[in-house]
């Protein structure tokens, strides 16, 4: 939309759930495409992770760190179900067909997400890497973990700030005419610029740029003092590694998308919609390169997998050497029959052996009296 559309009484104006009114049937075919490959990937892959964490606590086998990863790959999860589509269909679309309470949460629910994916990394420097097994109650008792009640806290205030930031993403979102169609926008008012310009710097800093480069100095930090002066720093070095990696992979790879919402909302120029839509595609990219991460770096989830494709084959070949049903097949039948009866012997056969056994025959008496009679 071009900036004489904007009306007189707001500072910015920009599109909500995606790009619209957008030129060339190419980029409205590629971008949705592209977007779908990564959301099913991306879904399958979070899912998996999911399944092994779940056999990890049920197995005992579970950890403050396993616990904030697997609220970590369920973050992913809603973000490429949820979000991504709406920006799919959107941008296939050019106009707005998700009603006006989409409108309205759409970009609210993603930041909610985002913000959550940050600020979840920054808690787990908090975490411990190993088991913590709790007390048995029986003699017989498996390995339980005992869940700190500070995880469970954390997660609720980090979904609360989460959901509390980006407030005005939904208080500012409108539905507007356009033509014989409707498109989705988001208008600070005149009257509002000010304070909103002052939210708009503090908010990327609180909730993206400081608790990146803190997960980041914190894990590279701990790298070093585990592979320098741990007495074993074999596995924390690999854990700590593993969210050294994750926390870098998601600072850079959503600095593209809190560049271009900052950018706008600051009131400068627009940026190139190749930008946008490339800092979009980068955002639900991170969500599916996550687990991918976990299942090549971490060894738990790596073991994990393992044994769930092990588990799947094997139940895969049990059912292909199942015995085949026989449905009412006269020959079949009877030649099944055979088989399990061959080395019985038949009733009146064994009646008859059974009373001829054991036998006295006497000398005198001739068995075969037509022999002697040939004879003479």
């Amino acid at each position: 939309m071009d900036s004489s559309d904007q009306p007189a009484n707001v500072t910015f104006f920009d599109f909500v759930g995606g790009v619209q009114l957008l030129q060339g049937e190419d980029i409205r075919t590629a971008v949705p495409v592209l977007l779908i490959g990564i959301c099913v990937s991306g879904a399958v892959g979070n899912l998996l992770v999911l399944l092994i964490f779940m056999r990890d606590f049920k197995e005992g086998k579970g950890s403050e760190v396993k616990a904030l990863l697997a609220s970590l790959a369920s973050t992913d999860l809603l973000i490429l179900l949820l979000c991504a589509p709406v920006r799919a269909l959107t941008t296939y679309k050019q106009w707005w067909v998700l009603g006006r309470f989409v409108c309205y949460t759409t970009d609210w629910f993603q930041h909610s997400c985002v913000v959550a994916k940050t600020l979840l990394l920054a808690v787990s420097t908090r975490a411990k890497h190993t088991l913590e097994p709790a007390a048995a109650t029986a003699s017989n008792a498996g390995p339980t973990l005992c869940t700190p009640t500070w995880i469970h806290g954390a997660m609720a205030f980090v979904w609360i700030v989460s959901m509390m930031f980006p407030i005005p993403q939904m208080l500012f979102a409108t539905l507007q005419p356009h033509g014989h169609d409707t498109v989705c926008v988001s208008e600070m008012p005149a009257c509002a610029s000010q304070f909103m310009v002052l939210f708009y710097k503090i908010y990327p800093m609180a909730t993206f740029v400081a608790p990146v480069l803190f997960t980041v100095a914190y894990y590279t930090k701990s790298l070093h003092k585990a592979l320098n002066y741990a007495p074993c720093p074999r596995h924390q070095s690999k854990v700590t590694l593993v969210l050294l990696c994750l926390s870098s992979t998601l600072g850079l790879m959503l600095l593209p998308e809190w560049g271009t919402f900052t950018w706008v909302r600051l009131g400068y120029n627009k940026p190139p919609v190749g930008v946008v839509l490339f800092a979009q595609v980068l955002l639900y990219a991170c969500s599916a390169l996550s687990p991918v991460l976990l299942m090549t770096m971490y060894d738990d989830v790596r073991q994990g997998l393992v044994t769930i494709c092990l588990a799947a084959a094997c139940r895969g070949s049990k059912a292909a050497s199942a015995p085949p049903k026989t449905e009412g097949n006269g020959a079949e039948l009877g030649a099944n029959a055979i088989i399990p009866n061959a080395e019985k012997t038949f009733p009146d056969v064994e009646h008859f052996w059974t009373g001829r056994r054991n036998t006295h025959v006497e000398e005198e008496q001739d068995p075969v009296p037509w022999e002697r009679e040939e004879k003479m």
